[in-house]
């Protein structure tokens, strides 16, 4: 599973960039527009919207729980300081999708008896488009904290966030990953779309293998 994560860029406009990675086949997009108003954030939501909505594209809003019901989006990712899990689940119900922010096994743990469909997991490595960095999770940290997840028998999806490039998806799947969240290295690539290809490509076969295993 490959998320693409939106971010300024002068290069194009948040919709281009959306447009761009679903005509590479991307299937999930998360719209995250820190710094904007909420009115620009829905302007640019119900657009988006359009956009997924045509091409059966999973869309999710960063942090607003509320414009994620209002404009019946598929759902929302809550970072670790935005509304709590169940406060989002009482107000979205159970058709909506919750993604959570984790940086360590300890918020997994935390996490493992939340109302959640998914766990973003980093950051794998230092990266501009996130403000307020935790600390770099690495391989060894997210092959730690897989062992540790089949451990503790928790099934919550991990998805890998965080600076992640092409030559990163190899090595970061084998841990167990289950998907990776991209946004730098798909919007700063030459053709985001072939890149998005490229990207998608090398993740199919790798669950292809792990199901034929």
């Amino acid at each position: 599973m490959l998320q693409f994560i939106t971010h300024p860029s002068e290069n194009m406009t948040i919709l281009e960039e959306i447009e761009n990675v679903v005509a590479g086949g991307c299937k999930w997009v998360q719209l995250r527009m820190k710094d904007a108003d909420k009115e620009e954030i829905k302007a640019v939501a119900r657009k988006a919207k359009e956009i997924c909505k045509k091409n059966d594209v999973i869309l999710v809003i960063d942090d607003y729980a509320d414009i994620a019901k209002e404009l019946e989006l598929d759902g929302v990712h809550l970072g670790k300081k935005d509304m709590p899990v169940d406060e989002a689940r009482k107000l979205l119900g159970e058709e909506f999708i919750i993604g959570a922010t984790a940086n360590s096994f300890e918020d997994i743990e935390a996490l493992r008896h939340t109302d959640i469909d998914y766990i973003g997991l980093g950051p794998f490595r230092f990266t501009s488009t996130k403000k307020n960095l935790s600390p770099v999770i690495g391989i060894e940290g997210y092959a730690e904290i897989m062992r540790r997840k089949a451990e503790s028998s928790i099934n919550i999806p991990i998805v890998a966030i965080g600076g992640i490039c092409y030559d990163d998806i190899n090595d970061i799947m084998d841990t167990g990953i289950n998907g990776i969240a991209v946004s730098g290295s798909l919007i700063n690539a030459e053709n985001m779309t072939e890149e998005t290809k490229r990207m998608i490509s090398l993740l199919e076969s790798i669950i292809d293998k792990r199901l034929n295993f």
